[in-house]
């Protein structure tokens, strides 16, 4: 429960983590400490039912704070130009004005943005990034993506999109140097990076080397064995994901870049990102520092909370 003092009533920060099969909310102190958290299921086909569920989490927390406290979102997709949402991992939501309908529900100013940019926001707040002025976050995980950081706050652009790397198309030069086909993405497009760097990625060159299954945990053991398809695997995907950073750093100069994610748990890519980000820079141009995460998989809460406690002092 809250100080019997209730922090004299200093405000507390919300925030929400969407997903495709989980809504999460985190009550946060103004220093960004968690004090409270829970779950519930992700109504993933039913709007009314998508915007209720979320609006139960609020007034849940607003009765045990005893108080009303900020609020941020963070999801999957992204929210366009017009303010509507395209979102794989909750169809329901795809089309709809989500600010603006959960505004009108929960009666008070909320913001919403994509997960993997909260990610970034999360780290570079008091994270693995902190007290850097540019701090590009990325995660590799099921899927690729990421977001950008300019003195502690989110750039801001048109389509909300800054940093999505994901699905950059990967480089015809190394398609052709490992003999790899151009592959079909979820996004709709052709040959995104994120079809080869991504865990299914990962998973599909290590069967495309001549491995018999596509599994990631057997590809760690079979590296660290050093058996030899795992290694030309582990080659081609530190080549593809070294040139897709290089496009980063060329295109952000950020400080540090600070990686999560499912892959991000295997040090030998961690410890060997620099080396391939390098192979791809001309002379006098340099890798930034690489960092894991350090908040890992509360950074979708916590950067939540961090944007809605950011718009509500702007």
């Amino acid at each position: 429960m809250l100080p019997t003092n209730k922090q004299q009533m200093s405000p507390l920060h919300y925030g929400v983590d969407i997903g495709g099969t989980k809504i999460e909310i985190g009550i946060f102190t103004p220093a960004l400490k968690m004090l409270k958290n829970w779950r519930v299921s992700t109504p993933t086909s039913n709007y009314d039912d998508f915007l209720e569920a979320i609006h139960q989490l609020i007034r849940k927390a607003d009765t045990w704070c005893e108080q009303v406290g900020t609020i941020g979102i963070g999801m999957p997709g992204i929210i366009d130009r017009a303010d509507k949402v395209k979102s794989a991992n909750v169809p329901c939501a795809t089309g709809k004005f989500i600010v603006k309908d959960l505004q009108n529900l929960i009666g008070r100013t909320i913001t919403v943005a994509n997960d993997c940019r909260l990610f970034a926001l999360s780290e570079c707040y008091g994270g693995a990034g902190n007290n850097q002025e540019v701090v590009y976050g990325a995660i590799i995980g099921t899927g690729a993506g990421g977001g950008l950081c300019i003195n502690g706050k989110l750039l801001k652009t048109v389509n909300n999109i800054a940093g999505e790397y994901g699905h950059v198309a990967a480089s015809g030069m190394l398609l052709e140097r490992y003999n790899l086909p151009v592959r079909a993405c979820g996004c709709g497009l052709v040959g995104c990076i994120e079809s080869y760097i991504a865990g299914p990625g990962l998973g599909w060159l290590y069967k495309f080397f001549g491995a018999k299954n596509e599994s990631t945990t057997e590809f760690v053991e079979q590296l660290r064995m050093n058996n030899p398809i795992a290694q030309k695997t582990f080659t081609c995907y530190m080549d593809l994901l070294g040139s897709s950073f290089a496009a980063l750093v060329l295109s952000y100069d950020p400080d540090v870049i600070v990686v999560g994610g499912g892959l991000s748990k295997i040090n030998e890519i961690i410890d060997n990102l620099s080396d391939f980000i390098e192979q791809h820079l001309f002379d006098g141009v340099s890798s930034p520092k690489i960092r894991k995460a350090e908040y890992g998989d509360a950074s979708g809460v916590r950067g939540a909370a961090i944007l809605g406690k950011q718009n509500a002092l702007a």
